[in-house]
């Protein structure tokens, strides 16, 4: 359960992180961006894929939620990082805890663009 546990802090201080750099650059709005929140054979695995549709490298943010056998097992994972313009990346996989994963209940991504300090 430990590995479990280090990885949501990880992904929660990402979050955090994403927040506050968001604070403290210019003001700006975030875009949504495409995303695929995909369960992989065997069904215990989802991995989460978003594209950046900005012109510029954005700090991306993307939420999936799903549904597992298990009454009550609904896990939700949320990846946050730096995203190329234009490109696709795999954000991040979520195990499902032993439990296989049904469906997707819902999801949502969004990217900000990151400012470039020598252009000012």
């Amino acid at each position: 359960m430990r590995p479990v546990l280090a990885r949501f802090r990880l992904v929660v201080l990402s979050c955090f992180g994403v927040a506050i750099g968001g604070c403290l650059a210019d003001p700006a709005r975030a875009d949504q961006a495409p995303f695929t929140c995909t369960i992989l054979p065997g069904d215990e695995i989802a991995s989460i894929a978003m594209t950046n549709p900005l012109a510029s490298d954005a700090s991306c943010i993307v939420t999936c939620r799903f549904s597992t056998t298990k009454y009550d097992n609904n896990p939700q994972i949320t990846c946050a990082k730096s995203v190329p313009s234009g490109k696709e990346v795999e954000m991040c996989r979520l195990t499902s805890g032993g439990d296989k994963f049904v469906k997707l209940t819902g999801g949502n991504a969004d990217c900000l663009g990151l400012s470039n300090p020598s252009s000012e």
